[in-house]
């Protein structure tokens, strides 16, 4: 698939931490940008971050991804789409909380894109390793062609009672499967392809409007917790709830070895977005992106 290197560019969950820097990089190189939100009072703070770039950014309101039509009206038109709006939290009691809208909010900009995708060149989809490891309890050197089975098998044997990283995990995996399927099952009706980016913790500054601590992302609520507010141990993730004393991500965390904590920086995500959107070679792969290990213990 020949490269994506201008036109109009579809970013889901635009007033995210992740896709707000995507927007900035994308903006910078030329592009049109189009930006779903759950409401349209989201745009303000972005519109005023991006206030040089107003006659090239737009927004459109999808208030519920996981239709199937949510995003018939924001494809269209458009020639790369950035899927990065996916629930990443760990306080879902039922797995089925955080997983059913992974899937189908995933599968909802596939069917609207296999719809109303006349112009559409390319899907960059951001997933994460946690569709890639496995917390085996022994170091392992992962790659592209490895799945994180194990989470699912630990959420459909312990349902509710899965450690909430277990959850996580099993919904990034059972999504980016899902939308594999759909991609290799139904690619002989449209004519873009797609690529997926899978990057571990990610951490950097803030770009999306951010009033209090409860704001933040995941990844930087759990740094902040680490760092800021003193707790450079487990006990804060333990007592949340995250996970259980006796999981084996407590050593993890305690102890980071290197093919369970790995982290990349906001901005070289974003930029790995944008090369997966102009690199025509990209196309059909699954792409890990990671500056590598760290330790809670190391980032303050």
């Amino acid at each position: 698939m020949p490269a994506v290197s201008t036109g109009i560019a579809l970013v889901t969950g635009a007033n995210g931490y992740v896709a707000v820097w995507a927007i900035k990089q994308l903006l910078e190189q030329g592009y049109s940008v189009r930006g779903t939100l759950r409401c349209m009072s989201k745009a303000d703070h972005l519109r005023t971050i991006f206030h040089d770039f107003v006659n090239r950014l737009e927004f459109v309101v999808v208030e519920d991804f996981t239709k199937d039509d949510a995003f018939d009206e924001a494809v269209r038109g458009v020639d790369v789409i950035h899927h990065i709006a996916s629930p990443f939290h760990l306080k879902a009691e039922e797995p089925s909380e955080i997983i059913a809208p992974a899937v189908s909010g995933t599968v909802s900009v596939l069917k609207s894109a296999q719809k109303y995708g006349d112009n559409l060149k390319r899907v960059v989809i951001v997933s994460s390793t946690a569709a890639v490891f496995e917390l085996t309890g022994e170091p392992k050197t992962y790659n592209e062609g490895n799945w994180n089975d194990r989470a699912i098998y630990e959420v459909a044997v312990k349902g509710k009672d899965a450690d909430q990283f277990s959850k996580y995990c099993a919904s990034k995996t059972i999504a980016e499967r899902a939308a594999w399927a759909f991609y290799v099952n139904n690619k002989q009706s449209f004519s873009w392809d797609m690529v997926v980016i899978n990057p571990p913790y990610v951490f950097g500054p803030i770009l999306h409007e951010v009033k209090s601590i409860s704001d933040l992302n995941t990844s930087l609520e759990h740094w902040y917790h680490f760092v800021l507010s003193g707790h450079a141990d487990a006990e804060t993730v333990v007592n949340d709830g995250y996970i259980s004393s006796s999981s084996i991500l407590l050593k993890s965390l305690l102890t980071s070895v290197p093919n369970r904590n790995c982290w990349i920086d906001v901005r070289d995500l974003a930029n790995a977005l944008v090369l997966a959107t102009h690199t025509g070679d990209a196309g059909n792969q699954r792409i890990i992106v990671s500056a590598g290990p760290f330790k809670w213990r190391g980032l303050g």
